[in-house]
């Protein structure tokens, strides 16, 4: 395999994963990840996926992976990733393997760019917010992409890593994939998720083409996410209801790259006293060390899952946890589905 390719294990003859449903897998092939951004401290929702994540990988005799999602060079620090870090160890969280960071991969996603570019499934985009302002959105809010573009065969520039990035941030234009048409099969997205059931979104009239690369030359979040997880071999993909509406999307950028996919879990979102999502936007409250096992307790009760008692020690915590965790009792949470991924059957 040469110096940028995306190395993967091949997916079964459908393409799709070979369970479905809130079934569990189990065994050593289990992969998971935890895959905070660090704009900011965790905070409890955040500890909320990273616990549902890790037990229900180590549950199945699986590994757990870290990964630090700093594509957005704009938004994220050290300083963050540092203190994330400190916090998960703190907590008793244990990875496996070495902390991968999306920042020092640009080779893998320039690879599959230029898979995707060589198949002409690619275009570039001069369409500006402003522009799109009177668009459309979806349920998330997101703007739907007309397909202003599509068309109108603007220049791509060379996908080089090796230019400079002042020089690759001087181009104008974006890179959105080619969804295909409204209704066509390889648009037309259905997936199970473990949580929220079985799912399925139109991408092409509910999303419309999205973006690959950004107009500064930094890759977008689903790019890096697709490649990463094949990149590392998951299998299982547990992270919470807000990014229910990327899932497929994600589904149809593997399928024209050719790699598996993994199973779903989105678990319900942890919401502050007006209703927010707890984030950081929303300023929610770091977590701390000094609090970590009362801390543990109320994320693992957020998840619906049956108390562990009489444990004095975050290990102990983490060994009764393992053994009494149980995926169907993460349930669905009014305002967390997604109008476009409706349950159907």
């Amino acid at each position: 395999m040469g110096t940028g390719q995306i190395p993967i294990a091949s997916p079964d003859a459908s393409g799709t994963p070979a369970r479905s449903g809130r079934a569990q897998s189990h065994g050593p092939h289990y992969v998971g990840r935890f895959a905070p951004s660090p704009t900011g401290p965790l905070h409890f929702g955040s500890l909320v996926t990273a616990l549902a994540s890790y037990v229900d990988a180590r549950a199945a005799g699986g590994r757990w992976l870290l990964r630090i999602e700093d594509v957005d060079r704009t938004r994220c620090s050290l300083a963050a990733e540092r203190e994330i870090i400190a916090q998960l160890a703190g907590y008793g969280f244990e990875h496996d393997g070495e902390v991968v960071r999306q920042s020092e991969r640009d080779a893998l996603y320039l690879d599959a760019l230029s898979r995707l570019q060589h198949a002409a499934l690619i275009y570039a985009c001069q369409c500006t917010r402003k522009q799109l302002a009177d668009q459309p959105r979806n349920a998330d809010g997101e703007t739907i992409y007309p397909g202003t573009c599509r068309d109108a065969q603007l220049p791509i520039a060379p996908l080089a890593e090796a230019a400079p990035r002042a020089t690759r941030a001087a181009s104008p234009l974006a890179l959105r994939l080619h969804v295909n048409d409204a209704g066509s099969p390889a648009a037309h997205i259905r997936w199970s998720d473990r949580c929220f059931g079985e799912q399925q979104q139109d991408v092409a009239t509910e999303v419309g083409d999205f973006v690959l690369r950004r107009a500064d030359s930094l890759f977008a979040y689903q790019l890096a996410v697709v490649v990463d997880d094949a990149a590392q071999g998951i299998t299982d993909v547990v992270r919470g209801a807000d990014l229910l509406g990327n899932t497929a999307r994600q589904i149809v950028l593997q399928q024209r790259l050719g790699l598996p996919r993994p199973h779903y879990l989105h678990v319900p979102l942890v919401r502050n006293e007006d209703g927010q999502k707890m984030s950081k936007q929303t300023r929610a409250a770091p977590i701390h060390i000094d609090s970590a096992l009362a801390t543990l307790h109320a994320a693992w009760q957020f998840l619906g899952q049956a108390p562990v008692l009489g444990v004095a020690r975050i290990s102990d915590f983490w060994r009764a946890a393992i053994a009494s965790w149980s995926a169907n009792a993460v349930l669905p949470r009014m305002g967390d589905a997604r109008r476009h991924a409706v349950a159907f059957g």
